[in-house]
């Protein structure tokens, strides 16, 4: 694990390696979530899905082709 300084402004630098699998860059949007055991957790903002439910960020995303009532069928062993 890198250490990094805090300047006097509180700022760190996030290595690279770290920016490039969060896949963040220059103008990025990221929180810190305080943890109960005392970790902090960095996590990236994405603006395109930021405040949207789960199930609006998979809509759409489905591969194949089938209607509702095809679906619950399968779900429910009725094919």
């Amino acid at each position: 694990m890198p250490v990094m300084t805090l300047t006097s402004k509180g700022q760190v630098t996030v290595p690279k390696s770290i920016r490039d699998f969060l896949r963040i860059g220059t103008g990025s949007k990221v929180t810190f979530e305080l943890m109960p055991n005392g970790d902090v957790v960095l996590r990236p903002i994405n603006a395109r899905n930021a405040g949207r439910s789960a199930f609006a960020k998979v809509r759409g995303s489905a591969t194949v082709k089938m209607r509702t009532d095809e679906i619950i069928g399968l779900a429910r062993g009725d094919r």
